[in-house]
């Protein structure tokens, strides 16, 4: 929904961007943001997202703008959160409902032993740029805590999937937590305390009223085409080495030898789409200079960097390293 661009004129202006020009690159009508009933392509939220930190010149952009992205600012699924009766119901009202407000994506409150998890991640493996996303949504999961339980609260740690940026000391001075990167998802992760708290502005029968507004504005929780889900699942695993098609035709709960008919009806193989996934995800990795080529390598699933050096040299006609030098050039 565009209401989860509440406020981003005014953060691009104040970090010395102009908001005009990165709504026009992207093709965003500036008057839809902020409305809480109208959609907002994903594809060119992400990418908006993205030109805003390029256009600041601020690569934390996603990180600080997160930060003060308070719950009344996010439409109807904030409204949801702070209508529900105990941040416990908050949260759990967040995972299920998150992906009617954010098509395409996919929220859980997930237990890993001791701690829970808020999980939250991008289906569509077309979206390759997608870091200042991820990190204003940890953000915005964030104040949905500090809302309840007060301005200081912080996780047990956060996750992100991407790379480990530059200033990444950043978002552990953000959340006052350590950050985990090149994670399977995005999470916040706390310990199982003040969930029965009350939320400040509880208010059941306003939640059952919000939660309808909800599914009939969005219709649905959307879907990513079948390649582009695959292509994402494929992103998840690649830094795991365990790019099986058996786990993730388990994930998507088919039989393998469906998911391969179904590729193979786009034209396309299993190890086609891996080739295709590392290609993309290759030069998003390379334009990071602080990353070690080393640190590339691992993060697609290479065991060894002379693979990864052999690969891209195919892909692009030029090594790794020439390709970086020519591109700082």
């Amino acid at each position: 929904m565009a209401a989860a661009a509440n406020g981003l004129g005014d953060f691009i202006a104040q970090t010395g961007g102009q908001p005009e020009v990165v709504f026009e690159r992207i093709g965003v009508d500036p008057a839809c943001l902020g409305d809480k009933r109208t959609a907002l392509d994903l594809a060119d939220y992400v990418a908006m997202m993205e030109e805003a930190a390029r256009a600041t010149r601020h690569d934390n952009f996603g990180l600080w703008f997160g930060q003060r992205y308070r719950p009344e600012m996010l439409g109807l699924i904030g409204e949801i959160a702070l209508a529900a009766p105990t941040l416990g119901s908050a949260i759990e009202h967040l995972a299920q409902w998150f992906p009617w407000h954010q098509q395409a994506t996919e929220t859980r409150l997930a237990r890993r032993g001791e701690f829970l998890r808020l999980e939250y991640r991008i289906l569509d493996g077309s979206i390759v740029d997608r870091r200042q996303d991820a990190e204003l949504t940890m953000g915005m999961f964030a104040n949905v805590f500090r809302a309840c339980l007060g301005p200081h609260w912080a996780p047990e740690a956060v996750l992100f999937e991407h790379a480990r940026p530059a200033a990444w000391r950043e978002h552990e001075t953000a959340f006052d937590a350590e950050a985990r990167w090149s994670q399977g998802t995005n999470a916040l992760v706390f310990r199982d305390r003040g969930l029965s708290r009350p939320m400040p502005t509880g208010d059941l029968s306003r939640l059952q009223s919000l939660t309808s507004d909800l599914a009939a504005v969005a219709g649905s929780c959307g879907a990513p085409s079948f390649v582009d889900r695959l292509r994402g699942e494929i992103r998840r695993r690649l830094a795991t080495g365990e790019v099986g098609i058996d786990e993730v035709a388990e994930t998507l709960a088919i039989p393998s030898w469906t998911l391969q008919r179904r590729l193979a009806g786009h034209g396309a193989t299993f190890s086609d789409l891996i080739e295709q996934t590392r290609r993309e995800l290759a030069r998003h990795y390379m334009a990071q200079v602080h990353l070690p080529l080393g640190d590339v390598a691992f993060l697609l699933g290479y065991s060894e960097p002379s693979a990864f050096s052999r690969a891209f040299t195919r892909w692009y006609g030029t090594s790794p390293r020439a390709w970086r030098r020519a591109t700082a050039d």
